[in-house]
């Protein structure tokens, strides 16, 4: 696993670098030994910067991202805090995550529709209403601020809910494997995941159709 720990507007030392190395290593091998890199960023957080923060970035296997963040006082018991919650999320899917290196390895070849994926202005809180001359429009458009190409994998539904989850994002647009439509799951406000079948909308005639999954 290819290890990259670093500061932003702040120095790491040697210390917490071998601290972090040694517990990264311990949770791939104890869990799914396939990392192939990660990255742990620290930063200062707060008025006057009294916390710190901890960002780790793993990819696991060619395509499966863990992502997490914790605060805490100091740089060590943030760290700690973000790497249990990255063992717990791994823990929870081992066995889903070493079948998917399997059948990765097995068949390599995923079918993938690139996409735009666009970041838009956010409407500044002051403003009390729209206008014509509102800065974050363009016409009946909010204001575009960032544009990358990203890919739509083909996955079933129970695999598109471990990425979320592993990822920590709220959604994802994805191809379902069993009928090769868009599908999209998102996190509900009770806890509980939302699952848009487009293929159903097809099929019924429907408006929509959306599941809990």
């Amino acid at each position: 696993m290819q290890l990259t720990v670093q500061g932003k507007q702040m120095d790491v030392g040697d210390a917490l670098r071998a601290h972090v190395t040694e517990k990264l290593e311990d949770l791939n091998s104890k869990y799914f030994n396939h990392a192939t890199f990660a990255t742990v960023t620290f930063s200062k957080e707060g008025h006057g910067h009294g916390q710190f923060k901890a960002h780790i970035h793993i990819r696991i296997g060619k395509d499966i991202l863990v992502l997490a963040d914790e605060l805490a006082a100091d740089a060590y018991a943030a760290f700690d805090a973000a790497a249990a919650k990255v063992g717990k999320q791994m823990r929870r899917y081992k066995t889903r995550l070493r079948d998917h290196h399997e059948r990765m390895t097995a068949s390599p070849e995923n079918e993938i529709i690139k996409a735009r994926d666009y970041t838009l202005a956010a409407t500044p809180e002051s403003a009390e209403e729209e206008t014509p001359e509102d800065p974050m429009l363009q016409g009946d458009d909010p204001v575009i601020v960032a544009e990358i190409t990203t890919d739509i994998q083909t996955m079933s539904v129970s695999d598109a809910v471990m990425r979320m989850d592993l990822s920590g994002q709220t959604a994802m647009l994805f191809r379902n494997a069993k009928h090769r439509g868009l599908n999209m799951i998102y996190r509900r406000p009770d806890g509980n995941i939302g699952w848009i079948d487009l293929q159903e909308v097809d099929e019924k005639s429907a408006g929509g159709v959306a599941k809990s999954a």
